[in-house]
């Protein structure tokens, strides 16, 4: 049974799979957000090593970098491992990708872009929302052809993080909490 009165705000766990700590950072920032808002929440890898039990807390916030269009698999696989959790409780998703490093062209659509392995998970538990965020991209995050890859697609690196937009939807979910739970 989950641990939440009305007086304390819902338990939130945000668990993420990170590679290099983008997403990392911005699943503690949705954390700190919904702690200011009067939850408590915290932000918990899903490395391997560790496997927060979504059956703890009332609500879950699930996020992930994305690789090759992908959720990385200690995402997915969270999700998919812990379905059943998932599907009895306020849920939402968020990927992290390089969308706004990429040139022109592609910028706009890879912004946009849900993971190709999203539409399944999101089937499989019925998610109030999802976003995708543009992430921080560092020349040494890629490897040489990764690299190579990135600068054809006429990508720059840096922090094209949004952290405004990241804080809109974390006030969304906060102020959605309540009716989310009643649901």
């Amino acid at each position: 049974m989950p641990p939440s009165t009305r007086e304390n705000g819902a338990a939130v766990l945000v668990a993420y799979a990170s590679e290099h700590g983008s997403t990392r950072e911005i699943a503690e920032r949705i954390a700190g957000r919904l702690t200011r808002a009067g939850h408590r929440a915290e932000a918990r890898p899903v490395d391997g090593a560790v496997d927060p039990d979504p059956g703890r807390y009332d609500a879950v916030v699930v996020g992930s970098a994305v690789h090759n269009q992908q959720w990385m698999p200690e995402a997915s696989g969270y999700v998919r491992r812990h379905r059943a959790e998932l599907g009895n409780r306020p849920v939402w998703l968020f990927s992290v990708g390089m969308g706004a490093a990429l040139g022109r062209p592609l910028r706009s659509l890879a912004s946009q872009h849900e993971p190709k392995n999203v539409p399944a998970l999101r089937d499989e538990i019925h998610p109030v929302g999802t976003r995708v965020f543009s992430g921080a991209v560092r020349r040494g995050d890629l490897p040489p052809a990764g690299h190579a890859a990135f600068k054809a697609m006429g990508g720059h690196y840096g922090d094209y993080r949004d952290w405004e937009r990241i804080e809109a939807w974390a006030d969304e979910i906060a102020h959605r909490l309540p009716e989310a739970q009643a649901a």
